[in-house]
C-alpha cells in the first residue's frame, strides 16, 4: 500500500500533503548554497594558493555532504523512515539530544540564519551599486576617466528590503518552490557569466597567474588573517544545514524523505562544487594574487558593460529568492513563540482574506484568496527593517560573509549532525567510529574558531579605516 505524506501545518491549522521531489529539493539547496560566497571565490583561492585552495574547497564539500546525510536521517524520530516527523532543525535536536541542547542549537541556527540575511542584503546592494558603477565607467570611458562612479549602498539596501517585505508575506517554503527555481536559474546565469569573464581575462594575457602559496603581504600577520578570512568565506559558501530539515519537510514519500534528501544534497553540492572550483581557479589564473574581493563589483570587469550588468542583475534576483529560503524558518519561529505566549490575543490570532484577480488557483476559480495576518505583517516587517539597518552599518562584504560562515559552520553543519548520529545509532564512547567522528568535529571546530578571529579582525580594521572619513564628514 502506498504511504501518502501528510503532515500538520501549524501555520494554517490544517493537514497538507507535501509534493516536493528530489529536483525541487535540489533547487532549494542550490538556491541556499550558491549565493554571496561564489563572488569571493577568486579572492579566497588567491589567499590560499594553487595547492591549498582547491583542496580546501573539496574538503569542505565532502564534509558538508557527509554531515548533511547524517542530518537527513534525523528528520524522523526514532526511525529515519517510519518515525515521527521533525519539521524543524531544532525539533530534531530536541528529540535526539534532549532539551539541554535546544538552547545552543536555537541560538546557533537562528543567529546564523539572520546573519545570512544581513550578508545577502550587503551582497545584493553591492551588485546594484556595480550596475550603476559599470554604466558610469562605460559613459566616462573607463575606470580612470573621472566622474563620481561610487554611489552609496544604503539606498539600494532599502530597495532590497522593500522587495523582501512583499515576498515575506508568502506563507512558507511550500509556496515558494517557484522562487527557488528562478533563483537557481539566475545563479547559473551569473556563475557562467563570471566564469566566462574570468576565462576571457585569462585568455587575454595567456599566463597562469598566482603562486603555490597564494598572495603575499609585507606583514606576515596580515597574511595569516587573510587565510583565516578565506576559510570563513568557504565555510559560508557551503553552509545550508540550518535549512536542511525545513527543505526536507517539503518532500513527498515514498521514497523515504531521507533517501530523497541525500540524493538532492549530492546533486546540489556536486553542482555547486564544480562551479566553485571552476570559478575560483579560473579567476585566480586570470588575476593572480590581485584577485578582487567581489568578482562582479565593476573594478575587475566593466566591459562589456551589458554582460556585467546582466550578471549583477542575476545576482540580485537570486538573492531575492535565497533570502526567503533562509528567512522563512525565522518567521515561523517568531510567530510560533508569540502565538504560544499570548494564545487568546485577538490581534495575534486575527486573519483577514483578500481576493486577488491573479493567478488562478484552479481552472474554475476566477480569483485567488490571500490570507493576511496582522501579526505576521508586523513581525516580518520589523525583522527585515532591523536586518537592513545592520547591513547598512556593517557593509563589509568579505568580512561579514566570513564571520557568518565561521559562526554557523561547526555547530550546525558538524557538531549537531554528528551528535545526533551518535545518539541515533547508540555509538558508544571510545569506539573507533566515535573517535573518528569526534576528531572530524574537533578539526572543524578549530577551523571555525580561527576563521572567526580572522573575520572579526577584518571588520575591526574596516571600521577603523572608515572612521576618519566619517569624522571628516
Amino acid at each position: 500500500m502506498e504511504r501518502r505524506t501528510v503532515v500538520y501545518d501549524a501555520e494554517s491549522g490544517d493537514d497538507h500533503e507535501r509534493q516536493g521531489t528530489v529536483w525541487t529539493a535540489t533547487s532549494h539547496i542550490v538556491a541556499a548554497v550558491v549565493g554571496s560566497g561564489v563572488l569571493a571565490l577568486a579572492w579566497t583561492v588567491a589567499q590560499l594558493g594553487w595547492v591549498v585552495g582547491p583542496l580546501v574547497l573539496l574538503g569542505f564539500s565532502c564534509v558538508t555532504y557527509y554531515t548533511s546525510a547524517l542530518l537527513a536521517d534525523c528528520y524522523r524520530y526514532p526511525d529515519p523512515v517510519e518515525g515521527a516527523v521533525n519539521r524543524e532543525y531544532i525539533d530534531a535536536v530536541r528529540c535526539y539530544l534532549g532539551r539541554k541542547s535546544v538552547v545552543l542549537c536555537g541560538c546557533a541556527q537562528y543567529v546564523n540564519l539572520w546573519g545570512t540575511l544581513v550578508g545577502y542584503t550587503i551582497t545584493a546592494s553591492t551588485s546594484m551599486i556595480a550596475v550603476k558603477r559599470v554604466n558610469c565607467f562605460h559613459r566616462n570611458g573607463g575606470a580612470g576617466a573621472g566622474g563620481d562612479c561610487d554611489p552609496s549602498g544604503s539606498t539600494y539596501m532599502v530597495v532590497f528590503g522593500l522587495f523582501q517585505l512583499l515576498l515575506s508575506q508568502l506563507p512558507s517554503l511550500h509556496n515558494i518552490a517557484w522562487l527557488s527555481v528562478v533563483a537557481v536559474a539566475t545563479s547559473f546565469g551569473y556563475s557562467f557569466i563570471s566564469l566566462g569573464l574570468c576565462a576571457a581575462k585569462w585568455a587575454s594575457h595567456g599566463d597562469v597567474r598566482g603562486t603555490l602559496a597564494g598572495a603575499a603581504v609585507d606583514v606576515p600577520r596580515e597574511k595569516a588573517f587573510n587565510v583565516l578570512l578565506a576559510l570563513g568565506n568557504i565555510a559560508f559558501s557551503y553552509t545550508f544545514a540550518d535549512v536542511l530539515i525545513e527543505i526536507q519537510d517539503t518532500l513527498r514519500a515514498p521514497p523515504a524523505e531521507n533517501k530523497t534528501m541525500k540524493r538532492a544534497s549530492l546533486y546540489g553540492l556536486g553542482m555547486t562544487t564544480v562551479f566553485y572550483l571552476l570559478l575560483g581557479c579560473t579567476g585566480y589564473a586570470a588575476f593572480g594574487n590581485d584577485a578582487p574581493g567581489n568578482i562582479l563589483t565593476g573594478y575587475a570587469f566593466y566591459e562589456p558593460f551589458w554582460l556585467v550588468d546582466i550578471a549583477n542583475i542575476c545576482v540580485i534576483v537570486h538573492l531575492i529568492g535565497a533570502y526567503q529560503v533562509f528567512a522563512q524558518p525565522i518567521f515561523a519561529r517568531l510567530e510560533s513563540c508569540v502565538a504560544c505566549r499570548w494564545p487568546d490575543a485577538k490581534f495575534i490570532n486575527a486573519t483577514y482574506y483578500v481576493r486577488l484577480p491573479w493567478p488562478r488557483s484552479s481552472p474554475a476559480a476566477a480569483t485567488t484568496t490571500v490570507a493576511v495576518a496582522p501579526l505576521k505583517l508586523v513581525l516580518r516587517t520589523i525583522l527585515i527593517m532591523f536586518t537592513t539597518l545592520v547591513a547598512m552599518l556593517l557593509p563589509f562584504f568579505n568580512a561579514v560573509l566570513g564571520l557568518i560562515g565561521a559562526l554557523g559552520f561547526w555547530p550546525l553543519s558538524v557538531y549537531f549532525p554528528v551528535s545526533m548520529h551518535v545518539a541515533r545509532l547508540k555509538i558508544r564512547r571510545g569506539e573507533a567510529r566515535w573517535w573518528l567522528l569526534q576528531a572530524m568535529s574537533f578539526v572543524c571546530l578549530l577551523i571555525s574558531v580561527a576563521a572567526s578571529v580572522g573575520s572579526v579582525q577584518d571588520i575591526v580594521h574596516n571600521l577603523k579605516a572608515a572612521a576618519p572619513f566619517k569624522n571628516s564628514g
